[in-house]
């Protein structure tokens, strides 16, 4: 039986403690046995071990063997581009990794340094890791509780366990046993490690220590909880191995078509020579098919949106979270904070005798019950605003005196001219807090508590300015609209007053009797204004929305009904209710559970492994350490920027306004980011594909090759960098947000983006194989000089068509990217820096190769461009709507 549900001397029984504590000698067997109360520290890769996992990628093994081979040619400036390439992607992947590797080490920060025991009869200070089972702690406001264990003494003891159950309300804890089985958060005999105590004093029993606390239960799960790619990482490595493979066979097959060609040839020749440039032939077929910059490409684009998020309060840590987002088909969302906006607001009041309505809009209008209602909520009332704007208090009387201000009564104004006499505070057993007032000339006992104490304490009731027997009629009529209130998830208190005698000074528990009832007032953390839209659109998106909380089930559904995320067809369930569920009846029920609340650390992350079970992009929120394991298991892991440094250690998005409007609108960027990647994707295969076709029609037809290595590393490197970066900063397409969340399964090149780099990249082909045809009639040298110019300029101009596989370049606005047309005009420049003179030999074009050539080269570039187009306007008006 768990220690919350036995009796304390039971507890101490079992550990083999009594109330005097351990002696040294069994600390010391237990330590031998248990170990130190710490967290242990995980395997980790070093560095050099990330590094050389990164190359383990098929692309990047391709171009080792490319840059390899044009090393033993003696082709070093090709060899060293490569190498560079492959160092920084290498790099980058590293560093993003050793930041994922944070989250544990704050963990163990949050640790308490020290703990105040009593072993062998004697108090004393020991290290907190020292704590074994069985030891007696003493505990204080403003500690940090060093392990978990079973209450013995308290004295007002309140903790805060935010950072455990995700609710910022402090429980008030008691050495009471338990009898029900309960979650976390109601095991109010129990304290827990990394808890902070706000108020009181206690002892307690040591019952668990290190790895078995319920932190150390989250550090092991933080741990185990698997790193997921992307789905774009998922797809590019899926892709890279097939292109790798695909590359491989093409570049053997031509080398060993091109060496039986030579082999079989008649006449005299240097078969040593001929065989080396069939070999330089099939390396330029693999660098002409594999995009090099492609991840850098990646990362540039993701780093844009990444800065368009940071503008919307989303801070991206780990930069495939921005593609993730836009996969994203699942939100867990909290509920403090996120949907609402953690500030407690009175919503509604009932006063006997009068219709609910809101307090007329200046306080000389108000009548009697209506005054003194608004009164007593302000004057029986500890909380305040101080000079610097920080509110100081409870949040329940912060709501009070900001109702006030809202309704045009400054609650200074009040307590200015009313003065407190004589108080008594408010406490849990009473449930009560009074303050004993001078309100014109009148000594008034001003209370204010719990509905029900109150009921029971009333002797009249306040009626249209006069006072009346609180009769049952009355007391029925009150209680009907406290459980109305209570039925919307609304806290209620009570109100009312007694007249003193005008000598009166001080006030005693015996006087809070025979009191006068004037209203109940009832409040709430209210939604935010903008989440009843963020839903709306999330549905629109279809993505299904799922709050996920500490708070109790009622509260939760409250606020889901009132938002819009749950529906007529959904249902709310509990932590425990959901372990007493088995996996084949989750799964049946997963798409129709709507809010889960009292919910575990084991509970998010169960939920969150049932969505990735059935293939649904994850993305979870969250600000407690109890959150940190889910936060890494999901697909995307949010943390609140309000939220502890293990939650954001953990996370790969971070939210700066706690606010679920800012993860739709993030969402929206995510989608906007992925779209764009699939555009410069498409981009960078449409011009290899169109070399590549070029380099196999001269193959089949025994043509000389149309370009040398380096030329398409330069073209691959230098000028396709910029505008597939440029098509990176392209502005959301009009449907982004009316489109169902894409299927994970989904390819790369799904869709519209493989029809793309089909049309485009056949039609450059084609351009590219008249000029080289051209050219061949001049010479050698000049086909290599047009084939090369044809294709630079047609990869370049291509980013016009690229720019959306719906829209024309004239439709999309040709100015409305400006980043397009600076990176056109770019290129064209570095293309213009190839023909300097003590440039022509190395991109191997001759003198000879003049303006006519160039404006035949231009042409058919330009040519492509324009059927390009044509082609994207014939099949979006005509047959895809046919």
């Amino acid at each position: 039986m768990e220690f919350y549900r036995q009796a304390k001397e039971a507890v101490l029984k079992q550990l083999l403690t009594k109330d005097t504590g351990l002696t040294e000698q069994q600390v010391k067997v237990y330590q031998e046995e248990k170990g130190f109360n710490e967290l242990k520290e995980g395997d980790k890769l070093s560095t050099w071990q990330l590094l050389l996992d990164s190359f383990k990628d098929a692309m990047v093994i391709v171009l080792l063997v490319a840059a390899i081979v044009q090393l033993l040619l003696g082709e070093y400036i090709e060899t060293i581009v490569i190498i560079i390439v492959l160092i920084m992607n290498a790099v980058i992947s590293v560093v993003q990794t050793k930041k994922a590797e944070s989250s544990l080490d704050a963990l163990r920060k949050m640790s308490a340094p020290e703990a105040k025991v009593i072993r062998g009869g004697e108090k004393k200070t020991i290290p907190a890791r020292e704590l074994v089972p069985g030891d007696i702690v003493f505990l204080e406001a403003g500690d940090f509780i060093p392990a978990d264990g079973r209450i013995l003494e308290s004295a007002s003891l309140k903790v805060n366990e935010g950072m455990l159950t995700g609710e910022s309300t402090v429980v008030e804890k008691t050495p009471q046993e338990l009898s029900e089985e309960l979650p976390l958060g109601d095991r109010t005999n129990m304290v827990f490690s990394s808890a902070l105590v706000t108020n009181g004093r206690a002892t307690f029993v040591v019952t668990d220590t290190g790895a078995k606390t319920e932190i150390g239960k989250i550090a092991d799960m933080l741990a185990s909880a698997e790193q997921k790619l992307t789905p774009l990482q998922r797809k590019l490595d899926k892709f890279s191995k097939k292109l790798g493979i695909g590359i491989l066979f093409l570049s053997i097959a031509i080398f060993a078509v091109q060496a039986a060609r030579i082999w079989l040839g008649e006449g005299p020749t240097d078969l040593t020579t001929e065989l080396l440039q069939a070999l330089m032939f099939a390396v330029a077929v693999a660098v002409a098919a594999i995009p090099e910059a492609l991840q850098s490409i990646v990362t540039i684009v993701l780093s844009v949106g990444t800065n368009k998020m940071a503008k919307q309060h989303a801070i991206i840590r780990k930069l495939p979270a921005v593609e993730t987002l836009g996969s994203t088909s699942v939100i867990c969302t909290d509920k403090t904070g996120t949907l609402t906006q953690n500030k407690m607001t009175v919503t509604k009041y009932f006063i006997p005798g009068q219709a609910e309505d809101a307090l007329p809009e200046q306080p000389e209008s108000w009548n009697q019950s209506e005054r003194l209602l608004v009164n007593i909520a302000v004057l029986c009332n500890d909380s305040y605003v101080d000079h610097a704007g920080k509110e100081v208090g409870d949040p329940t009387e912060l709501a009070l005196i900001h109702y006030a201000d809202k309704n045009n009564q400054p609650y200074q104004e009040l307590r200015n001219t009313y003065k407190r006499i004589a108080e008594i505070s408010f406490d849990s057993d009473r449930k009560l807090m009074s303050t004993l007032n001078d309100i014109n000339n009148e000594k008034l006992m001003l209370i204010k508590g719990g509905p029900d104490v109150m009921f029971g304490r009333a002797k009249q009731i306040l009626i249209n300015g006069q006072e009346e027997p609180f009769n049952d009629d009355w007391k029925t009529k009150l209680q009907t609209a406290n459980e109305g209130f209570s039925q919307q998830a609304l806290r209620v208190l009570a109100f009312g007053y007694k007249k003193m005698n005008p000598s009166t000074t001080t006030l005693t528990v015996e006087d809070e009797q025979d009191i006068v009832l004037v209203g109940l007032m009832a409040m709430m953390d209210p939604p935010r204004e903008a989440v009843y839209h963020a839903v709306k659109e999330t549905k629109a998106a279809g993505i299904k929305t799922v709050m996920i909380t500490g708070d109790h089930k009622t509260t939760a559904q409250a606020i889901g009904k009132n938002i819009g995320l749950m529906t007529e067809d959904d249902i709310a369930v509990t932590g425990q209710e959901l372990d007493n569920m088995s996996e084949v009846e989750l799964m049946d029920k997963l798409a129709s559970i709507a809010v889960y609340a009292r919910v575990s650390p084991e509970n998010k992350i169960r939920i969150v492994k049932a969505w990735q079970n059935k293939n649904h992009i994850s993305a979870m929120t969250g600000d407690g350490v109890n959150d940190a394991p889910a936060l890494k298991q999901a697909d995307i892991g949010i943390a609140m920027g309000s939220g502890t440094d293990v939650s954001k250690d953990a996370a790969a998005m971070i939210l700066t306004d706690d606010n679920f409007v800012s993860i739709v609108n993030a969402v929206e960027v995510g989608r906007t980011v992925f779209d764009n990647i699939k555009k410069a994707i498409a981009y960078l295969f449409s011009g290899n594909l169109g070399a590549i076709i070029a380099i196999l029609f001269a193959v089949l037809l025994g043509l000389p090759n149309p370009f040398t290595a380096l030329q398409l590393l330069f073209i691959n490197l230098v000028n396709d960098s910029l505008p597939a970066i440029a098509l990176g900063m392209e502005k959301s397409e009009p449907d982004v947000m009316n489109r169902a969340p894409r299927n994970i399964d989904e390819g790369i090149f799904a869709g519209e983006t493989l029809r793309s780099v089909i049309t485009r990249g056949s039609i450059i082909g084609i351009a590219v194989i008249l000029s080289h045809l051209i050219g061949l009639q001049h010479s050698v040298e000049m086909s290599v000089a047009m084939a090369f110019t044809t294709l630079i300029l047609s990869r370049t101009l291509q980013t016009f068509a690229a720019r959306s596989n719906t829209q024309t370049a004239i439709g999309v606005g040709m100015f409305s990217n400006k980043y397009v047309l600076i990176a056109v005009a770019v290129c064209f420049g570095l293309y213009s820096v190839t023909l300097l003179p003590f440039l022509r030999e190395v991109f191997y074009i001759p003198e000879v190769f003049g303006f006519q050539q160039w404006f035949i080269a231009t042409g058919l570039a330009i040519a492509a461009v324009v059927m390009m187009e044509i082609v994207k306007v014939i099949y979006h008006r005509w047959i895809k709507k046919s």
